[in-house]
């Protein structure tokens, strides 16, 4: 198919129907280049070529009851990780430090729970009043299932994002976690949307999802229009119980990033956790179809390194999005 049609219809606000969806997942993957290209065009209509970068702490770590297949730090999982309660507000404070000077735009607070108890959004409120008055961060939350009035506690704290993210359709949605569901995230988003946060949802690809479950989380995604959306390709951690999951291949999730592009022409879409393991040498043509990277690490794995991210930017003929900062590489120069 005339993929460069499909991302004028993008920039039109029309979506991908599903046979087109179906073409780019089953494209060729000679036609690879054809495709990226397709996709630039519609995240330069809207982003240019700047990139920018996200960095994440995780403040409480794996202490949380669900039995998410995919996470490290959930209740089923074996996996060698380190365990601990919310870190005090130093730490939060550091963890902000460091992400200003990665050059990150934005500062992301992630703590493994089903939800967070009122007295962790007192603390986490608290930490956030003081990053905001000390940093040009904006500052995103990931806390699990979350009520309304802890939404507005947060909003009313700086809080400017909550993240939490569909991770897969909605009928697949069982198969990788039986203590909540898919309607009770879908709530949480509702909760954070009614209480003024921008939203951040986005989906783990290679959980053994059929391409019908693909198109249809792109879909319920675009029905959603977050203001971000992170692309996570499955890293099949050991311990995990889907450990053995087969990686899917640097192509095909070049293929993925440009369909959530053509379905979502004006969110801020970032490749997020997996990127380094399932795109490999390849990661530098994923900023074609994205403008957003995480960088030194994630949760429980590690990640490329910020000087090695903002490189990779630059050669690739990028520039980073660096809010209120010089771009700290062609400083260097």
């Amino acid at each position: 198919m005339n993929y460069h049609e499909l991302a004028q219809r993008a920039l039109e606000d029309a979506r991908p129907g599903r046979e087109e969806a179906l073409s780019v997942i089953h494209a060729p993957d000679d036609g690879i280049l054809q495709l990226l290209d397709a996709a630039f065009s519609v995240r330069r209509a809207y982003f240019g070529k700047k990139v920018q970068i996200h960095y994440l702490i995780n403040a409480k770590s794996g202490i949380c009851p669900e039995d998410c297949g995919y996470c490290s730090q959930s209740a089923v999982s074996g996996a060698q990780i380190d365990r601990y309660e919310l870190v005090d507000e130093e730490q939060l404070m550091e963890g902000a430090s460091r992400a200003e000077a990665a050059g990150s735009r934005r500062y992301c607070i992630v703590i493994s729970a089903r939800g967070p108890s009122d007295a962790e959004i007192e603390k986490l409120c608290q930490a956030v009043s003081e990053i905001k008055s000390r940093h040009r961060l904006s500052v995103c939350c990931s806390l699990g299932l979350l009520e309304a009035s802890q939404a507005a506690r947060l909003s009313e704290a700086g809080v400017d994002r909550l993240n939490h993210n569909l991770n897969t359709s909605e009928s697949y949605y069982p198969r990788i976690c039986s203590t909540h569901t898919y309607d009770d995230r879908v709530d949480t988003l509702g909760a954070a949307r009614g209480a003024g946060l921008e939203l951040c949802s986005g989906v783990i690809f290679g959980q053994g999802e059929s391409t019908d479950d693909v198109i249809d989380v792109c879909e319920a995604l675009s029905a959603l229009a977050p203001e971000s959306i992170p692309v996570n390709f499955l890293n099949p951690i050991g311990g995990t119980p889907l450990e053995g999951r087969p990686l899917l291949g640097p192509i095909f999730c070049l293929k993925l990033l440009c369909l959530m592009r053509f379905y979502n022409p004006r969110s801020e879409i970032r490749v997020a956790g997996g990127r380094e393991v399932q795109l490999r040498e390849l990661q530098p043509l994923a900023l074609y179809p994205a403008n957003s990277i995480f960088v030194d690490g994630y949760l429980t794995t590690s990640g490329q390194e910020s000087a090695a991210a903002h490189r990779m930017i630059h050669d690739a003929g990028f520039e980073l999005d660096v809010a209120g900062h010089a771009d700290p590489v062609l400083s260097e120069r």
